[in-house]
């Protein structure tokens, strides 16, 4: 008998996807221990272009670990805390066995 690939399995792999780059664990780990950060404070403190880091900030919140408000001229980006508990139970979960 097959089994399908659930829909947790699904968005394990998705999380994993998003989380699959240093940089982007790095952001991760700096937005998880602080409310928001801006766009441009990040550019400052990672020796990465710009626009890479605009591609790790797009994959993060395409996977909807991080989310994004424009305040005109900077973007102010946050964990979302609502996939962020579900990524560390899924991991959990997937970890434990």
């Amino acid at each position: 008998m097959r089994e399908e690939i659930s829909d947790r399995d699904k968005r394990l792999a998705r999380y994993a996807k998003a989380m699959a780059h240093p940089v982007r664990v790095y952001i991760l780990g700096l937005l998880s221990s602080q409310s928001c950060c801006y766009s441009g404070d990040l550019s400052e403190i990672l020796p990465i272009a710009k626009s890479t880091l605009s591609q790790h900030l797009k994959e993060l919140k395409e996977a909807g670990l991080i989310q994004g408000e424009i305040e005109a001229p900077r973007i102010r980006y946050c964990i979302n805390r609502d996939n962020w508990d579900e990524v560390k139970k899924l991991f959990g979960k997937f970890l434990a066995g």
